[in-house]
């Protein structure tokens, strides 16, 4: 069964791409099959995955708006074990074109379906903004894994976010929640850290991931070198922070799975 996990907060510089690209190719070492989907027209996942987002012929902007098959468009990043939906400028007009279209908050749930158990993991990084491409991925998700900085404003934020997903699981997506919180640039050493930390446990609960991603010097360097950062340092903090933030996932996963009842055994 494909899981399929949006990367989302209308803050921006809060880690998103950089969680979409790392925990992709963490999944993807841990034998998972990926997905990226880059759903940002400023194509930072395409590039950081290693793909020129100058030199692609086809994007994700052919597949929502001009229904191209999406196995045309899907690219390997290689080494790093996963494959990428990508994304440039292009995308910046479909927010526009797609307005006419009919089922515009559905063109990327039609054409992910397309991929029914080809992957185990397909992972949506999402602009920094609440608009129709922000509505695709939620749509299309079984969940959402917001990232975000332990700081006052993100609290702010996070507020509208959720009241979106919410409005989202209400009138077209029944299947949607809140997967997971991730505490991104974390500094423990600061107090406000702290004190935000609290007030999304005491919120969300264990929907807090216990992982926290650490502010790492490797993290922001690796994109500049087109690879995840556990290509670049797999020693680094940020690199095993991923790592476990990977295996918490699937380990909450196959709990959840096996929790449910059996359709055979009902009777």
């Amino acid at each position: 069964m494909t899981r399929i996990l949006a990367i989302a907060n209308q803050k921006g510089g809060v880690g998103k791409t950089t969680t979409c690209v790392n925990l992709a190719a963490s999944l993807a070492a841990m034998k998972q099959r990926v997905l990226l989907v880059d759903l940002d027209p400023q194509g930072n996942a395409t590039m950081a995955s290693g793909i020129d987002k100058y030199e692609i012929q086809r994007s994700i902007y052919d597949v929502l708006v001009h229904q191209v098959p999406i196995q045309l468009v899907i690219l390997p990043t290689g080494e790093s074990g996963y494959d990428v939906l990508p994304a440039n400028g292009d995308l910046t007009a479909a927010e526009v074109e797609m307005l006419s279209l009919a089922h515009k908050e559905q063109r990327l749930r039609a054409a992910l379906s397309d991929l029914a158990g080809e992957y185990d993991y397909i992972l949506i990084d999402c602009p920094p903004s609440l608009n129709m491409l922000t509505i695709n991925a939620l749509v299309a998700a079984d969940g959402v894994i917001i990232a975000m900085q332990c700081e006052y404003f993100a609290l702010e934020g996070l507020a509208a976010l959720v009241r979106t997903i919410e409005g989202v699981a209400e009138t077209i997506n029944s299947k949607l929640q809140i997967e997971g919180i991730l505490r991104t640039m974390y500094d423990p050493r600061n107090s406000l850290t702290t004190d935000v930390s609290s007030q999304l446990r005491s919120h969300f609960g264990d929907r807090v991931y216990r992982t926290v991603v650490p502010r790492n010097v490797r993290l922001a360097e690796a994109p500049s070198h087109g690879i995840p950062a556990m290509y670049y340092d797999k020693n680094s903090r940020g690199s095993k922070a991923y790592m476990a933030l990977a295996g918490e996932i699937i380990r909450r996963w196959e709990q959840r799975t096996a929790q449910q009842p059996d359709p055979a055994r009902v009777t």
